[in-house]
């Protein structure tokens, strides 16, 4: 029996500064929009290009804060050029954190935390 992951949902509270951060900082696209007002609730489907994994934003109406937990710990990414995204995201107005690499190497990765404080890791594309 054949299985493929499909998509990551993340529960979210600003839809608009959520959609700002995946398709401005990460050029991710809006796939499709669902709205369910008699529900209270709305769907959005992100495609990163050359992924075939989508990112499911549940917007939740008048939602409480969510609390993310310990057991889940971050979305990786790669990109060509490291550096270059770590300026742009440091200029920006998410929390980003310092360049790294495993065991004092050469950086290799960084994080950035979204507007719903889920970290995503930014790795440099090998």
């Amino acid at each position: 029996m054949s299985q493929v992951l499909v998509e990551i949902c993340l529960r979210v509270r600003d839809i608009d500064a959520t959609l700002d951060f995946y398709t401005n900082l990460f050029d991710f696209e809006v796939a499709s929009r669902r709205e369910f007002p008699e529900n209270k609730f709305d769907l959005i489907y992100l495609n990163s290009p050359g992924s075939s994994v989508q990112i499911e934003l549940t917007y939740n109406y008048d939602a409480e804060p969510y609390t993310i937990g310990d057991g889940f710990s971050h979305l990786g990414v790669t990109v060509d050029d490291l550096e270059a995204m770590h300026e742009t995201c440091k200029a920006s107005a998410y929390e980003t954190g310092d360049l790294k690499g495993l065991s004092g190497g050469t950086p290799s990765y960084f994080f950035v935390t979204d507007p719903d404080g889920y970290r995503i890791e930014v790795k440099r594309k090998k």
